[in-house]
């Protein structure tokens, strides 16, 4: 049984954690694909939310992160935009219509890899 006095666990906005910033730094389509950059995985994020972030997004893409992380995909991108200015994380690129056969190619194959990884 709980006292009434205790107090409960909050609600954290999510304008909050993005610093009321509604725009990501970086234009981060929603299948964009992630990738932790080996050199800085010792580092340490500047936020928990962010830290947690870099423990699940290799190799997911930006709505994936969102979903894990139980997120509005908006403030996902915000914080994985702030992640790839700061060089945590890159963002492999994905099908435009200038794109070449190979990167069409190789778009395939990545999401082939992530399917059978499933």
């Amino acid at each position: 049984m709980t006292e009434l006095n205790e107090p409960t666990p909050g609600f954290v906005r999510p304008y909050t954690l993005t610093g009321g910033r509604t725009v990501a730094v970086v234009d981060l389509p929603f299948e964009a694909t992630l990738v932790l950059i080996p050199q800085v995985v010792d580092r340490t994020a500047p936020n928990p939310e962010s830290q947690k972030i870099l423990g699940i997004c290799d190799t997911k893409s930006v709505a994936e992160v969102s979903a894990h992380m139980k997120m509005p995909i908006g403030v996902a991108r915000v914080l994985l935009g702030d992640l790839v200015q700061q060089g945590f994380i890159r963002v492999q690129s994905t099908i435009t219509e200038n794109s070449t056969h190979d990167e069409r190619i190789d778009l395939i194959e990545r999401t082939l890899r992530g399917l059978r990884s499933y």
